[in-house]
């Protein structure tokens, strides 16, 4: 599977409970933070309830 790079680069505040909660659990805390997931469907999928929030990257 190949990795994918999430970074944080909008704020929760004013969000939905369920959005923040999708953050918390991709391991972002604030905003310019990344964290490095495998590309799952699980992962991907939460990545794209919280596209608005987030850039994503492809690492090889």
């Amino acid at each position: 599977m190949a990795k994918v790079k999430v970074t944080q680069v909008r704020s929760v505040i004013r969000r939905p409970g369920d959005q923040k909660k999708t953050m918390v659990a991709l391991g972002l805390k604030g905003i310019n933070q990344s964290v490095e997931h495998e590309g799952t469907p699980q992962i991907l999928g939460m990545v794209n309830k919280i596209k608005h929030l987030v850039s994503v990257e492809e690492v090889k």
